[in-house]
């Protein structure tokens, strides 16, 4: 007497061969890419590298945390205090920058000390470099009211000629 049941299938055929053939869509487009030579995507460093687009000013900053859970942002070359955030301040996007920083510095077993370069470039781009990862985070890709908070680390005259060049 055979008792075993036949237990009812985990997914449907049809669903099986359609992932099968999503892989294979996914390998295939990887395959023609590197086969014809297409370039990546550039970065927008290498474009203003390219089109030689220079940098209208830069500021180098450290970056630092008070005990009261304040930031302090310090003007490197002039060795003064360019500004603090206290806490509860409406610009949790530098925090949530510069936390994400950090993050990035402490894997690679770097402290606090190296500065960070914020540039304004002629095209009214505005980009953080990283000095000790070499990292580079755009700006202007998280919206003009996150640009903004940074534009602000910069000399007012910088960041309005920045702004009517783009």
């Amino acid at each position: 007497m055979n008792t075993a049941r036949r237990q009812p299938e985990m997914l449907p055929r049809g669903t099986l061969i359609l992932a099968g053939a999503l892989v294979a869509f996914a390998f295939g487009s990887a395959l023609i890419v590197r086969v014809a030579g297409i370039p990546p995507a550039a970065s927008p460093a290498a474009m203003r590298a390219e089109a030689n687009i220079q940098p209208v000013a830069t500021r180098t900053l450290r970056f630092f945390d008070r005990a009261d859970g304040a930031v302090v942002i310090q003007d490197v070359g002039s060795n003064t205090i360019a500004s603090v955030i206290e806490p509860g301040e409406e610009t949790g996007f530098i925090r949530g920058v510069m936390r994400g920083l950090a993050r990035e510095r402490r894997m690679h077993g770097v402290g606090n000390q190296p500065p960070f370069t914020l540039t304004a470039w002629r095209d009214g781009q505005l980009s953080l470099t990283d000095t000790a990862t070499g990292r580079s985070i755009e700006m202007t890709a998280f919206g003009s009211s996150n640009r903004a908070a940074f534009a602000a680390l910069l000399p007012k005259t910088v960041t309005t000629t920045a702004s009517v060049a783009r």
